[in-house]
Formats: structure tokens, sequence, C-alpha cells
């Protein structure tokens, strides 16, 4: 009864700590790239590191199908190659939808669909037919009950805005006001948001050294360096909230509010050519992390202090096929071999690098019995995983299940070969976990939050082998 009492108290604290709002930071997912990782690889690697948002460069259905049942917030993307298509014929948007979005939801937890990326800067001629393309999407979500849940924009850059500073004098470019006036009325009508994509990198690279390097970063100014618009005094500690508010005062120059902003694109490269100084691991370390920072306070900038700014960074992995400088194929958080370019905290894990250790490879609750000896008998085969442990007298093999053995053999050989390339998939019968599976002694309202399966499964073993005390942490 105890017992009884303890897990009802568990769940109801990991209830409302999961309702818990606040900014939050995303990522996005390029598909430029050489080995790309398998779509429940990229999947895993998120769920070690936290990630609770992505954003989908398409509608890729091995993506859509590896984050179903995740919690994971999905936004999916029409290509440009999509929008005319889609804006000239309401059949095809209502297509689209269907397949895109109907056919997973409420499985993957689809929120938004982002129509094109940068269209108006990008593809001029395609402007006319963009809001007709989002208003075709909308309807179809309607007509298909998700227009409550998927919430339809496009992004933009601020290649839109004609000056970006002062914040307070921002003003779209004249000759976009017709479209982005209609865009703005479509925010507005539907309750969603203005999708922003803001990179301090470029706007500071363009200054030619009006600004310091230290306000692109998030880095504190001197006195006499201060960054103050003159016409509203406001302070501004960091080029990121300037651009943000140079926004939100062109939207309101259109005698429009009340439409909140999503930065769908931010971030700084980690490398770059002769030309690109500033491209360095060390910058691009300082920015994201003091971007996540930022974000995380739950704030807005000067002039928009209640409205968090949530942000999504670009981007997870290095897209080394992409043309164009070097520093476009650097902007990546992530090697494919979910290892990370430098060193950064996403959700409440610090990620290190190869060496790691604050991730663990377990066998996935559920999966079939055949699977998890095929993958178990590999990992202490080809895979050259330490298994003499879990063998019949030896210190780990009770309990002795074929769930607790392959967590043990795909773990051994997760931590060795993870630096080099190795995965933790097994056949899909793994999973990683941010919970150390080696202290079956503790078991944390962490694992429950964010692995219930696991969660579970840990305390009816315990039950099981008569384990009376049980310890309950919560990682701070």
């Amino acid at each position: 009864m105890m017992f009884q009492i303890w897990l009802h108290a568990v769940l109801l604290f990991c209830g409302l700590f999961s309702n818990v709002t606040g900014a939050f930071v995303g990522v996005n997912i390029g598909t430029a790239v050489t080995n790309m990782p398998s779509a429940p690889d990229i999947v895993a690697m998120l769920r070690a590191h936290q990630i609770t948002h992505v954003r989908l460069f398409d509608a890729d259905a091995h993506m859509l199908n590896a984050l179903a049942n995740t919690g994971i917030e999905v936004m999916v993307s029409v290509t440009n190659q999509e929008v005319l298509g889609i804006g000239e014929l309401p059949s095809t948007a209502a297509a689209w939808v269907t397949k895109n979005i109907a056919a997973y939801v409420p499985s993957t937890n689809i929120t938004a669909i982002a129509v094109g990326s940068e269209v108006l800067t990008t593809l001029p001629h395609a402007a006319p037919i963009l809001v007709p393309a989002m208003s075709n999407l909308h309807k179809a979500l309607v007509a298909s009950n998700l227009n409550y849940q998927v919430k339809v924009s496009t992004p933009n850059s601020m290649d839109v805005i004609s000056r970006s500073f002062p914040p307070s004098a921002a003003t779209f470019n004249a000759s976009l006001n017709s479209t982005i006036t209609q865009i703005l009325q479509f925010l507005r009508s539907t309750k969603s948001f203005y999708m922003l994509n803001a990179y301090p990198y470029y706007e500071y690279v363009k200054s030619n050294g009006i600004f310091p390097l230290d306000y692109a970063l998030f880095k504190p100014l001197s006195p006499v360096k201060q960054i103050v618009d003159p016409n509203t005094l406001f302070h501004y500690n960091s080029m990121f909230d300037a651009l943000i508010d140079a926004t939100y005062n062109s939207i309101a120059d259109l005698n429009f509010s009340g439409i909140p902003i999503v930065v769908t694109e931010t971030g700084w490269p980690s490398f770059g050519g002769s030309i690109e100084p500033d491209a360095t691991s060390a910058n691009a370390e300082l920015y994201v992390n003091n971007l996540i920072r930022r974000v995380s306070n739950d704030s807005g900038p000067p002039s928009q202090p209640a409205v968090p700014i949530n942000t999504y960074i670009y981007e997870l992995f290095n897209e080394d096929k992409r043309a164009g400088p070097i520093s476009e194929r650097n902007w990546g958080l992530l090697f494919t071999n979910g290892t990370s370019v430098y060193s950064l905290a996403l959700g409440n894990s610090e990620i290190t690098g190869a060496n790691s250790s604050s991730s663990f490879c377990i066998a996935r609750p559920g999966a079939d019995d055949k699977s998890l000896q095929d993958g178990l008998s590999w990992a202490c085969g080809n895979g050259q995983a330490n298994c003499a442990a879990i063998q019949k007298g030896q210190p780990c093999f009770n309990p002795d299940t074929l769930q607790n053995h392959a967590s043990y053999a795909y773990n051994d050989y997760y931590q060795k070969m993870r630096g080099s390339g190795g995965t933790c998939d097994f056949g899909g019968t793994a999973t990683i976990t941010t919970v150390d599976p080696s202290k079956f002694f503790l078991i944390s309202l962490e694992a429950y939050c964010y692995h219930p399966d696991y969660f579970i499964y840990q305390v009816m073993k315990l039950v099981r082998v008569h384990l009376c005390r049980v310890s309950c942490w919560v990682r701070k």
C-alpha cells in the first residue's frame, strides 16, 4: 500500500512537471549530410539530449514515423518547390495535409507547418502565391479537425526588414508590404505566430565592425560600449534581442500586434575559410550556450518582456553537401555518431564529446524476444562487447532476463564504439537513455518523466527481487 501511494505521488509530480510551460530551445534537422544517420538513430540522439522540439525541412516519412510516441513536438515543412502547387490548387493542399499530417497525428506530435523557407527573398516570383498556399493548408487542416493543434506560418529572414537598427525605427521593405500585410492578417486570424530566421553571425559580419563581436555572442559589454536605442532608451545586451525587437516594431509599423515571434533558425558556424575569421568552434560554443541560457530565462526582448522567445537552433548536423563558403557546411551541433562538435548543454544534459558517458544504450521495452536475442548475439559476437559479466554465475547474470542481458551488452558496445561511429539501434531493439542502467537501486523522477516504460520496468523489477529500500531522487 505504501509503495502504491509513493508511486502515485511520483506520477502526480511528473504530471505537474510535464505541464510546466516556458520557452523552449529546439533544433533544425537538415539532410544534406553524407552518411546521414537512420531516423531511429536521430530520434535516439534527440531523446538522449532531451531535445523536445524539432523542425524538419520537409515531411520525411521515416522521421515522422520514428518520432511517433516520443512526445517531441514536430514542425514539418512544405518545400519551396511545393509552394506553387499548393497555392494554386486547394486539392493539392488537402492531399498534402492528408499524406503528411493526418496520417501521423496523434502518434507523432506535429504542431506546426512551415510553408517554404524565406520565400519572399529567395523566390520572389512565388510571393503572390505564398499566402494562398498558407490559406489552402489551413483550410485542409480545418477539414481534418487539426487546425487547433497544427499552426501554419512561413519563415522569413531579416532581409525583409529594410533597416534593423535602431529596433524602434525598423520597418519592412516597402516593396513587400502588401504581401507581408496579408501574411500578418492570416497569422492573426488563425492565432499563429511569425517565423523569423535571425542570425547575429551574418548581421555582425555585414556591420563591418560597427557592432562588437561580444554583442553578437551575448557577452557582457563595458559601460562605454552599451547598445542603446536612442528613441526608446532600451538597452540591448545582445544582437539577438535587437533583431527580434526590430521585427516586432516592423510588425507594429503595419498596425498589427499580439502576434508572437518564434525564431525558426539561429546559430553560429564552428568553422570557416580564411575570409571567415569569426566562424570558430569557440565562438559557436559561446553563442549556442549563451543562447540557451538567454531563451531559458523565459523573458522577451525589451519591447515585449513578457513574451518568451521560443527558438530553434540551426542545426543538428553539419550539412557537408551544402554549396557556398566553408562556413555553410559547419553549423551542426553533433557529428553523425552523436558526439558533439563542441561542448554544449541541451535540455538538462551536458554534452561534452565522444568520451561523454551522459547517455546509455539499453534494450527497448516491448521489443520482441527473437529480435532482442539477435541483437544480444551480435553485440557479444561481431560487436565485440564484453559479455563475461552476464554469464551464469557472474555478478551481472541476475536478473536472468533477456532484457537485462541485452541492455548490458548493448551499453558495453555503445560506450566503446560510439566515438568511432557505433550507434544504439540493434535492429530497432535499443534506445538511448540518460539514466545510468547500472544503478538499478535508483529510481528517479527524471527516469519516469523521460522514459516511462523503462521506469515502470525498473520499478517492477525491484518489486520482484524484494528490494526493500528505494531511493528517489530528482536530478537538478
